[in-house]
């Protein structure tokens, strides 16, 4: 039976509580540039374009909305392998931390910074697939 307690479970929830921050982060910003009214209504005119920080905090959920949920499959998946839960929790909180320093690094247009910190969250969802692998 798994282990519910378990350093990728906790990963896991943080990581859906994560995933509603950048949600609501990203519609903060597009409210405050496009306005109330535009959010509340029908929004069948093409929007305002975003600020510049409104545009990279809608990216930057985006791209965590991408990455997730191979996140949470994997996690789902190591725990029915009975795989390596040791080297899981570390892939999961590889991923985790990554994903949020990813969002005030991409909110803040560091570039480079940016891709290595992407690199390294999904290096945490390979490390979570490699405790699957028998005798890992």
């Amino acid at each position: 039976m798994p282990d519910l307690g378990s350093t990728q479970l906790t990963m896991l929830w943080l990581s859906i509580i994560l995933g509603i921050v950048h949600v609501a982060i990203a519609a903060t910003g597009s409210v405050a540039k496009r306005g109330l009214p535009w959010a509340a209504g029908p929004r069948d005119d093409p929007p305002a374009p975003p600020s510049k920080v409104g545009g990279r905090l809608e990216r930057a959920s985006q791209n965590f909305l991408e990455t997730f949920p191979f996140f949470a499959v994997a996690v789902l998946v190591e725990m029915a392998s009975n795989g390596n839960p040791g080297l899981a929790g570390i892939g999961a909180m590889t991923y985790f931390w990554a994903r949020v320093a990813y969002l005030p690094i991409y909110a803040l247009g560091l570039p480079f910074i940016r891709t290595l910190v992407w690199t390294v969250s999904v290096v945490g969802i390979g490390i979570v697939l490699a405790a699957c692998i028998p005798g890992v």
